[in-house]
């Protein structure tokens, strides 16, 4: 059985992550065939796609147009070994996906593409945490430094690829959001997460000392309001909470600022629009 990912080792991490689409068939094909999820439940409004009976993307019809520049940078799927990393890039290639972007952040190693609608996607695998390095003042050190791809795809297996394997999580997820302090007064000072980690220009929030489960950053967005109702891409993402006293620490916060409880699952909405959802 695979080992606890990194992200999930934590009293509160990311569970599903909901994108509003135009083409809901195309888009549940090209996660299935281009990123390797499997297809656990579809209708003719929504589809729920993942690993192992997890849902972690669903996408739901009926999109309106984008008339804000905030909401999602990239929701990113956490797989439990570089080797698992080196198996996806092997498929990538074969498909030909164009990729975004690959890096190394000391922390992990990741790929960034962007789905046929536009929501960015991030690919990545998490070092051990006992390798994750340290500034001077004990707080978690990250960078945005060259991965070698040649040598990634070298550690894959031969043969078709298989999906993703048992295991694959949500890691976190990556906001555009107006202003960065504000992101951190409601992620942090109302939902309590930790501030781990400030970029220029982007903030980085987790709970149980992981390198980041939300980020915010302003490099395309600064300045934006609240998104329109029914916009395309992010509509909403879970937190999970495990434990009972942990999920009641967070439902409290939510509600103390002003989420509801709208069928027996408390929510909240951040200054920008998009939707927490707190699940056990």
């Amino acid at each position: 059985m695979p080992a606890p990912l990194e992200a999930h080792d934590a009293p509160v991490f990311i569970g599903a992550v909901t994108l509003r689409v135009h083409d809901l068939p195309a888009l549940t094909a090209w996660y299935r065939d281009a990123i390797g999820l499997r297809v656990l439940h579809q209708d003719a409004g929504s589809a729920d796609l993942g690993v192992g009976g997890r849902v972690l993307v669903r996408l739901e019809a009926g999109a309106g147009q984008p008339t804000s520049t905030a909401g999602l940078f990239h929701l990113a799927i956490l797989l439990p070994s570089r080797h698992d990393l080196a198996n996806w890039l092997r498929h990538a290639a074969q498909m030909r996906l164009p990729l975004d972007g690959a890096s190394d952040h000391l922390v992990s190693e990741a790929l960034y593409l962007t789905d046929p609608e536009g929501n960015g996607i991030e690919i990545y695998r998490d070092r051990k945490r006992a390798e994750w390095p340290l500034r001077p003042d004990g707080g978690i050190a990250m960078a945005t430094e060259r991965l070698d791809l040649d040598a990634l795809i070298g550690e894959a297996d031969a043969g078709p690829y298989a999906g993703m394997p048992a295991g694959t999580g949500m890691g976190h997820v990556h906001l555009r959001v107006g202003d960065t302090a504000a992101a951190e007064a409601f992620y942090r000072d109302l939902i309590g997460f930790e501030l781990m980690v400030r970029y220029p220009g982007a903030s980085f929030l987790a709970t149980g000392g992981y390198h980041h489960h939300i980020a915010g950053n302003i490099w395309g967005s600064r300045g934006a309001g609240p998104r329109r109702p029914g916009e395309a891409g992010l509509d909403r993402f879970e937190l999970i909470a495990p434990d009972a006293a942990d999920f009641a620490g967070v439902r409290e916060r939510i509600l103390a600022a002003g989420g509801d409880e709208a069928g027996g699952v408390p929510a909240i909405a951040d200054p920008w629009g998009n939707r927490l959802v707190l699940v056990r």
